[in-house]
């Protein structure tokens, strides 16, 4: 029985998506198979169903049908679109995939073809591959120019004992012996027949006697693989990067699933990416009071290396200094944001009894300066005068 998704995050099914996120995160980082070198392959089937329930949990409609229909909503008769009755006069309750009752991916035409089997549109095992999630975490820098990273992820390979019959050794699959080879079976209920996959060879229409006992009859044996993933220049934390047909093999000449690499940006200790416009960057720019009230040149770190920065005479604390094209570039087109600097105007600490001897000459001759040299107290003073006249 497939575990609770919720249960598999440590959430309550009133978590919030912020919530989700940080356990997800936090268990992909505590079960990754590069982090548990002791137990590779437990850890592995771990992080697996870690990803697999943050894909469901994290999709507002996946997560929607899950928590209308559990398990049942991503199996067989609740994927919509599968099958249906073809040509066999029931075809127009397709029109209804998907949206009866909140429930995204109801199949009406399925639950029809399994009552009346045989109307053209008769339901076969799924032996596509599973999809598979990979966490990858990069720099900012990274993140700004790009890059390829080579992953080690799970998956499966041709049992080299019975290459890939399930049969031992000498011996070779029979035709199923319940359903004949068709690979479904009808079962009555009430009034109604259905149609169903059949139990004893699981809708491959053939039954082994002796299982291979390398792979147990499965035809297939847990490997790993390693796979170069580009990173494109520009990609924001969160977003995912879809590798189509790197996922686990199909069976019986299916499709491979595909790979998600969900990339995630760790915190840089100087720029922050703007949550609105993720191409621009922002800093603190800390200059000292001299700077601040005379103007200057200072050196601004870049991603790519410093530049220098004019500081206009009389520069305010929190004023918000653009360098133009030090940003991100943007992943879906040539642009490329800008760095904003915050400025920081620092208050000296431990002076020399020179620095506070001039600071205290400074502020005596600055107790009669013009209101207009101090434009913050004027304001304040201004405001004052107001609110007691």
């Amino acid at each position: 029985m497939s575990k609770d998704f919720y249960e598999t995050l440590g959430v309550s099914r009133s978590a919030s998506e912020s919530d989700i996120k940080k356990a997800y995160r936090k268990l992909t980082m505590q079960y990754h198979p590069d982090r548990n070198l002791d137990n590779p392959e437990e850890a592995a089937e771990k992080f697996k169903e870690i990803q697999k329930a943050y894909d469901i949990l994290s999709d507002p409609q996946k997560k929607a049908a899950y928590d209308q229909f559990g398990h049942a909503a991503f199996e067989q008769g609740m994927g919509g679109g599968a099958g249906g009755f073809g040509g066999g006069g029931f075809g127009g309750f397709e029109e209804f995939s998907g949206g009866f009752g909140g429930a995204q991916g109801f199949d009406f035409g399925d639950i029809f073809s399994q009552m009346f089997g045989g109307a053209g549109g008769s339901r076969q095992p799924n032996y596509q591959g599973e999809d598979i999630s990979y966490r990858v975490e990069i720099t900012l820098e990274e993140a700004a120019t790009g890059v390829k990273r080579q992953i080690t992820i799970p998956t499966y390979e041709e049992c080299d004992v019975c290459h890939g019959s399930g049969a031992k050794a000498g011996t070779k699959a029979t035709t199923c012996s319940t359903c004949h080879g068709s690979g479904t079976v009808h079962v009555r209920q009430a009034i109604f027949q259905i149609q169903q996959t059949c139990p004893t060879c699981g809708g491959t229409g053939k039954e082994i006697k002796e299982p291979c006992l390398k792979c147990h009859g499965a035809g297939r044996v847990k490997a790993s693989k390693t796979v170069e993933v580009n990173i494109p220049a520009g990609i924001d934390d969160g977003q995912r990067i879809r590798l189509t047909g790197e996922g686990e093999p199909g069976t019986h000449g299916a499709p491979n699933g595909d790979l998600y690499i969900h990339v995630s940006v760790a915190a840089h200790k100087i720029f922050q990416r703007d949550p609105e416009i993720p191409t621009d960057l922002h800093c603190e720019l800390p200059i000292s009071f001299a700077t601040a009230a005379l103007g200057g040149e200072v050196e601004v770190p870049t991603l790519d290396g410093k530049v220098k920065l004019n500081i206009p005479a009389g520069t305010q604390n929190g004023k918000k200094m653009r360098v133009k094209g030090k940003g991100v570039k943007s992943v879906r087109s040539s642009l490329v944001g800008d760095l904003y600097c915050h400025v920081v105007v620092e208050t000296p600490i431990n002076l020399t009894d020179r620095q506070k001897e001039l600071l205290e000459e400074f502020e005596t001759i600055s107790t009669g300066l013009d209101r207009s040299q101090t434009p913050r107290q004027k304001s304040f003073w201004e405001r004052l005068k107001e609110k007691f006249d």
